[in-house]
């Protein structure tokens, strides 16, 4: 489509529009590509001036950028036509979908599903091959179960809801509305629950279940605990990424991110809008404030106030970290010096 169609097909808010000028140029684009791998027909974004040589190197028709003058005249010089936003990234993300669209099969129950007469199913939907779907589950309208799911007894999913190939739902989990599970997720496993005694290890059975709020998605082989009691709570639009542990009882506000490799422990609270980058370790019991941040490989052993960004292991305030590790960089130097006062 030429860029003038994909503006109008944006539908720039009007104060998107103020920071946007009209492209002198109106080439055609085809398709989407990283800003260092784009070609002649392709459109990118820049929002960092970290990528800013790549103006100079980019062979894209189209960029969306940062309102930066100088960019833009780069990009005017190079004969580049652009648009300005306050927030590149995010446009970006919607001119993705003129030009790629994920794989949504058509509504259709694949003949070697096994599904329980008991089972509600909502209007055109589609199960895949050797899907399991045991009694008393409920499937909202246009939901898509993908092949080999299994879905345990009086479960529910909601409408528009997506479960990729392999993943597990178990007994009495709640799937919200425009939900997302990915492959290999199991949602609604037991919580790791044992009493210990003389003689060995007993059992605690969990009778809970996990609920996960409308627009939550669930990372590749992560996993969602049921507690012995209660629930497990998975906000609205929070975003969960690969191989993330979320243990019994945790309760997760709305909106928030946790990237690949964070392990939650049990009865964890956290608000809304925290952010947990990878590797991000919560202990038992502990409370995580609002808009919260945690960088990578942050060992949390005690709560953290709301809007404080927190690092290291165990997490200190971010300000302090990043003292510590300029002091820690330099303890072989310092180690001399006391060596020498103490003789």
């Amino acid at each position: 489509m030429k860029f003038s169609e994909l503006i109008a097909k944006l539908d720039l808010s009007e104060e998107q529009s103020s920071l946007s000028l009209k492209p002198t140029l109106d080439p055609e684009i085809y398709a989407i590509a990283p800003i260092s791998e784009a070609v002649d027909g392709t459109l990118s974004y820049l929002e960092s001036a970290k990528f800013a040589s790549a103006i100079d190197t980019t062979k894209a028709s189209v960029l969306i950028l940062s309102p930066n003058k100088s960019w833009q005249q780069q990009l005017t010089n190079n004969g580049i036509a652009w648009i300005a936003t306050n927030e590149p990234k995010l446009l970006f993300a919607k001119a993705v979908h003129f030009f790629y669209q994920p794989f949504t099969p058509k509504p259709e129950i694949h003949p070697t599903a096994v599904i329980d007469p008991s089972a509600k199913l909502g209007k055109s939907i589609y199960i895949g091959a050797h899907v399991v779907i045991h009694k008393n589950v409920t499937i909202g309208d246009f939901a898509a179960i993908h092949a080999n799911v299994v879905i345990y007894p009086s479960s529910q999913i909601g409408d528009r809801s997506v479960l990729h190939a392999n993943c597990t739902i178990q007994e009495r989990s709640q799937i919200g509305n425009d939900c997302m599970i990915h492959s290999g997720a199991v949602i609604g496993s037991e919580g790791f629950g044992f009493v210990p005694t003389r003689e060995g290890w007993v059992k605690l059975e969990q009778s809970g279940y996990v609920v996960l709020e409308d627009r939550v998605e669930i990372g590749c082989n992560s996993t969602i605990d049921r507690p012995a009691m209660g629930k497990t709570l998975i906000g609205r639009n929070t975003k969960l990424d690969n191989l993330v542990h979320i243990a019994h009882n945790c309760q997760i506000g709305e909106n928030c991110a946790f990237a690949a490799q964070v392990g939650l422990a049990g009865g964890v609270k956290i608000g809304n809008g925290v952010i947990l980058a990878g590797q991000v370790g919560v202990a038992n019991q502990a409370n995580i404030g609002d808009q919260a941040i945690a960088s990578a490989q942050s060992g949390i052993h005690s709560d953290v106030a709301p809007g404080e960004i927190v690092s290291g292991s165990p997490a200190v305030p971010n300000k302090l970290y990043l003292k510590v590790s300029a002091i820690y960089k330099r303890l072989p130097e310092i180690y001399q010096a006391f060596k020498q006062l103490k003789k």
